[in-house]
């Protein structure tokens, strides 16, 4: 019975938590001075103000643990969680004046089988301790009266919960018609013609072709809405001629990358070790004889070649066995040799040259290196100039004339891509500024700087017919592909229906059980939602951009009998019966909590929150 118990109340705990349809507008927010001790009154049933201040902080914690931020009581209040608290609580204390109602409770016995259940107050030998009792629930700042008082309602909730839930079937009618529609099967056949197959050999259409499409399908080469912004610039690379680099320090940071610049001379080589000489060379002798591949020695060890590659290696890497392998050819097996884990047999499978880059042929790299560096320094130390000279009212213009800055203008969408409109600096930027605003300095990610200005704002429009006239040129040719590919495809469909079939030399493709969630490569999109919409040996043209298809319905199926079918039937058949029971003991909890008419004492609940922490 506990456990019963325990699982329904999991259940009605979760149901409870998805009832916020159930608001307090209809509490009637009405002081009453007789409960000091209470936030609300539901029927004969308190909410205690202790109560509410427990479930209050238990939310409090979650919800600091799920973010990692601080949730004082003023910004729960905001997100409205102090209301979704109280309504949970008035939720539960109108079902226990329900259960008290119909006289449920639970009896003495059964409480004390209850509190031996429970883990935290079982001593060392596994069984109900008093003292443990005590001291967990003084810790958890309950009386044991509280607790069992607690635990009693609930468990009358439970009983109210398990009668309501218990019998709750949705009607086979429904789980049939679900499952005969995901099961439904169809068998077709059909007919298809690409778009690509079908050449064009009109004459190329004239200006004033174009002209009239172009303006029979405006809404196809309209621009979007446009920011016209002026943007000024100072960018690391436009400072390199100012700084001057030593010598000794190229030298230094050379140093410093000789992992990049001394590449020694490597090896990619995979590396099979045994448990001993004998068997390492006993295996080298299967190799030689040609009694065993290299694959099928590390097979037979139940390995694959990746588990034993080594990589690219030096002759450091390898240890002793280093000078072996590296004198092996490419693609020959060195070995047996020493290694870390034992003797091993080493297959060779390329050769890496050294590469060995001079001071020399490094230095313009270095330069570029150092000089970069000490360029987006000078331009962070100018950033505070500049933002100061915008603040006092400077253009600008101004500021590239005075300043050295780079101006320049940009049409910008949210599709505009490259230069500038390229880093997310800008971009964000860009996409935030309104005509209201003033420039100010922001920063790119290869630490240059910029401010812009918005002059313009323009609207949608049609893009000028001179600029978009390849872009209608493609659209005209692809609109006589599509226009050719379906006459075809209706001629075809008015001979199949004619004849009563495909003629014999179409290309025919059959399918033969398909589901409406069946996939078939290169047809259109929509050809098996029609498909399910034939009848049987009806005929259909079906045609996207690519293709035209022309298809026959052969047969309707009804779902196949499978294990996988009865086992989705059940599956249906369990979530509507627990949709159900849910929809019904949320419409009870709803009425009783109607029927307990709550009453909210708003100073209680104010002087809760003046005094929560």
């Amino acid at each position: 019975m506990a456990a019963g118990m325990k699982h329904l109340s999991k259940t009605f705990v979760w149901i409870l938590m998805g009832m916020l349809i159930v608001g307090l507008a209809g509490f009637g927010a009405v002081n009453f001075s007789s409960s000091s001790s209470s936030i609300a009154q539901v029927g004969d049933e308190d909410v205690s103000i202790g109560t509410y201040v427990r479930e209050l902080q238990q939310e409090q914690r979650a919800l600091q643990a799920q973010t990692g931020q601080a949730m004082p009581i003023s910004q729960m209040t905001a997100f409205g969680l102090d209301r979704v608290v109280l309504s949970r609580l008035i939720s539960l204390a109108s079902l226990d004046h329900e259960a008290k109602s119909l006289g449920l409770s639970l009896g003495d016995d059964n409480l004390i089988k209850e509190l031996a259940a429970i883990d935290a107050f079982q001593g060392v030998n596994g069984q109900f301790d008093r003292e443990t009792y005590s001291f967990a629930l003084r810790n958890a700042g309950l009386s044991e009266k509280e607790f069992e008082d607690d635990l009693r309602r609930e468990a009358a909730r439970t009983i109210v919960q398990a009668a309501v839930l218990s019998g709750a079937k949705m009607p086979k009618t429904l789980t049939e018609t679900l499952t005969g529609y995901i099961g439904a099967r169809r068998s077709f056949s059909y007919v298809q013609m690409m778009a690509s197959d079908i050449a064009l050999i009109t004459l190329a259409p004239s200006d004033v072709d174009l002209q009239a499409f172009y303006e029979d399908n405006q809404n196809q080469f309209m621009l979007p809405e446009t920011k016209r912004i002026t943007y000024v610039a100072l960018r690391p690379s436009m400072l390199l001629d100012e700084i001057e680099i030593e010598d000794a320090q190229l030298q230094q940071l050379f140093l410093d990358r000789s992992d990049q610049y001394q590449v020694p001379e490597r090896r990619l080589v995979e590396r099979l070790v045994f448990s001993d000489t004998e068997t390492a060379s006993s295996a080298k002798a299967q190799l030689e004889t040609g009694g065993a591949t290299f694959e099928s020695l590390v097979g037979n060890r139940g390995l694959t070649l990746q588990d034993i590659d080594m990589g690219d290696v030096t002759m450091g890497d390898l240890g002793k066995a280093g000078t072996d392998v590296f004198a092996a050819e490419v693609g020959t097996v060195a070995g047996p040799l020493p290694s870390d884990l034992g003797p091993a047999l080493y297959r060779v499978n390329g050769r890496l040259e050294a590469q060995i880059t001079t001071f020399e042929d490094a230095k313009p790299e270095l330069i570029e290196e150092l000089a970069s560096d000490r360029a987006r320094r000078l331009v962070e130390a100018q950033a505070e100039d500049i933002d100061d000279m915008l603040a006092g009212g400077a253009t600008l213009e101004e500021l590239a004339t005075e300043s050295g800055l780079e101006l320049a203008q940009i049409n910008w969408t949210s599709e505009t891509g490259g230069e500038i409109a390229a880093y997310e600096g800008f971009r964000a930027a860009a996409e935030a500024v309104t005509m209201d605003d003033f420039p100010e300095v922001g920063f790119l990610a290869d630490g240059s700087l910029f401010a812009l200005r918005l002059d313009d704002v323009l609207p949608e429009r049609p893009e000028p017919f001179a600029d978009a006239k390849d872009k209608v040129l493609t659209a005209w040719n692809a609109d006589l592909r599509a226009k050719t590919l379906q006459k075809q495809g209706n001629e075809l469909l008015a001979q199949s229906e004619t004849a009563g079939a495909f003629s014999e030399d179409a290309a025919v493709t059959a399918e033969t059980g398909l589901t409406r969630t069946a996939y078939i490569e290169t047809v259109p999109a929509g050809l098996l939602a029609e498909v399910f919409e034939m009848q049987s040996g009806e005929f259909r043209l079906v045609q996207d951009a690519e293709s035209a298809v022309v298809v026959r319905l052969d047969a309707i199926l009804p779902p196949e009998q499978s294990d996988d079918m009865a086992l989705l039937r059940q599956a249906l058949q369990a979530q509507l019966d627990q949709t159900l029971a849910q929809e019904l003991f949320q419409a009870y909890a709803q009425d009783t909590q109607t029927r307990s008419e709550p009453r909210v004492d708003q100073q209680a609940l104010n002087a809760a929150h003046a005094h929560f922490q």
